[in-house]
């Protein structure tokens, strides 16, 4: 399950863009796998071909671009328990924190919001 949510974070993050100075923007709702309703389009930062990206069953996932050379992701996974963060500053995906879902501690959207929140920006 960590391969598969570190997978969607480094493939959404390594060709996606959203508008300069957006706000976060949630891709995956951790239902069952499907292609989500959000549709990224061609401009001038990093995609290039627009296209929609495809969700893995359970996936929480955040993206924001928030300037021209800084875009942040953050995951988690509702059978997970741990969210996890990137950013384009360099480096790799990274476990954040334990999710905040109760006794098992099983990740939902607020968690993918804080990871993205907590991605390097410097």
């Amino acid at each position: 399950m960590k391969k598969v949510i570190l997978g969607s974070v480094l493939a959404i993050a390594a060709v996606t863009s959203f508008s300069v100075n957006a706000a976060a923007v949630s891709v995956c709702s951790g239902g069952s796998a499907a292609n989500p309703t959000y549709t990224f389009t061609a401009g001038t930062s990093f995609v290039k071909v627009a296209f929609t990206p495809k969700c893995s069953a359970n996936v929480f996932l955040v993206g924001n671009e928030q300037g021209p050379t800084l875009f942040t992701v953050g995951s988690g996974s509702a059978k997970g328990r741990n969210r996890f963060a990137g950013s384009s500053v360099g480096g790799s995906v990274a476990n954040i924190a334990p999710c905040t879902g109760g006794a098992n501690n099983t990740c939902n959207a607020t968690d993918a919001t804080a990871a993205e929140a907590a991605a390097p920006t410097t």
